[in-house]
């Protein structure tokens, strides 16, 4: 009962277009940054490692390479500072977290595990 409650106050807070990625996608999202009274666009761009929540608790975090260093941004879906979130590569990953990429180091760091399909039919 108090589940349905609670959807239906937050349903008008959750975000319609949402694209569709998934884990080991990746993704380029775009966040309103606030300095003092001045307001922008600033994209962070990298792999999505896991996918986790429903409705207004939904979140996803992307893990990048700076500077030879791993950063991990978690971002809520629904966030009304997360303008647009653009899927740049596609996969289709073997498990459903990538924790595993945290001890990667250099270019094997960006590369997800993919299933292969077999061409024959």
């Amino acid at each position: 009962m108090s589940q349905q409650i609670l959807n239906s106050l937050t349903q008008a807070q959750l975000k319609a277009d949402r694209n569709n990625f998934r884990v080991g996608d990746g993704v380029r999202v775009h966040t309103k940054v606030r300095e003092g009274d001045k307001e922008r666009i600033q994209i962070f761009s990298g792999i999505v490692i896991s996918h986790k929540g429903t409705g207004i608790q939904e979140a996803f975090t992307v893990r990048r390479i700076a500077s030879g260093e791993g950063v991990e941004r978690v971002f809520p879906v629904h966030s009304p500072n997360v303008v647009k979130i653009e899927v740049e590569r596609k996969s289709v990953p073997m498990k459903a977290r990538l924790h595993y990429l945290r001890k990667r180091l250099g270019k094997s760091a960006t590369k997800v595990k993919e299933k292969a399909f077999s061409t024959e039919a």
